[in-house]
């Protein structure tokens, strides 16, 4: 594979390997947890695309590092804080582009466990649907947040369920897997959230084209260092932002 892509106008050029499956990882001042977020899924055997938004701490020069010595490593950077949302599209139609069948989003923040990798992917290879690590199913948990971060999510998930007709329990998890076919019918380029409203629209949209969802249960844990990028502007935003998807019947 050619060196790893690091353009101010988030081009990405490397070739695909063996693997089927690219993990997204969106990254802003990561660089405390990116590798062993990135060793960690490269042990499962899925290739890792670092989507960072010219992070001021270094994460992307250690993610260049990484992708030296490492075939299955990419990196895209962009020119600012563009948003979550997109950053998974971009990421998203790279991966496309390049020819992998399965994109995953994952966090690279700690907080979601490479042990649940293999299950939520395979989960979407068997039914070609849109698969959830979901904290709110059986078997699934949250660890390290408090009742207000608790009532936060699971409010907001209630909200969605009550606004949009969903019956997915954890709408607004940001673990999870597409299959090539279903980001192909949805068209990236309709895809109207910048921010953590995404994680919503993409199951709102999922669901609109025909496709299931399903959950998988996982542990999640709050993150292993640095902040949260979740404020409560953010929060408000994604508030409106299902209303208005409701309103728009997108």
């Amino acid at each position: 594979m050619s060196e790893a892509a690091v353009l101010p106008d988030a081009t990405w050029v490397p070739q695909v390997t063996s693997a089927s499956t690219l993990v997204v990882l969106p990254t802003y001042n990561e660089r405390e947890n990116l590798e062993a977020a990135v060793r960690a899924v490269r042990e499962v055997g899925y290739d890792v695309l670092v989507v960072d938004d010219s992070s001021p701490d270094g994460t992307a020069d250690l993610a260049v590092r990484m992708a030296e010595s490492d075939p299955g490593v990419h990196l895209m950077v962009r020119p600012g804080k563009m948003g979550l949302g997109s950053a998974y599209v971009q990421g998203f139609q790279c991966g496309l582009e390049q020819g992998y069948e399965y994109l995953v989003e994952m966090d690279a923040d700690g907080s979601h466990r490479p042990v649940h990798l293999a299950d939520i992917v395979g989960t979407a290879q068997r039914t070609q649907s849109l698969v959830i690590g979901s904290r709110y199913v059986r078997g699934g948990s949250v660890s390290g947040w408090g009742w207000n971060r608790k009532l936060l999510s699971w409010g907001a998930n209630v909200y969605c369920r009550a606004l949009l007709g969903l019956r997915v329990r954890d709408a607004t998890s940001g673990y999870r897997c597409y299959p090539r076919v279903l980001l192909e019918r949805i068209g990236l380029d309709r895809v109207v959230s910048q921010g953590y409203s995404f994680q919503i629209e993409m199951v709102y949209r999922s669901i609109g084209q025909g496709f299931a969802v399903h959950e998988v249960p996982i542990h999640f844990e709050d993150r292993v260092a640095g902040r949260s990028k979740v404020s409560e502007g953010e929060v408000r935003k994604a508030l409106l932002a299902v209303l208005l998807l409701r309103l728009r019947g997108v």
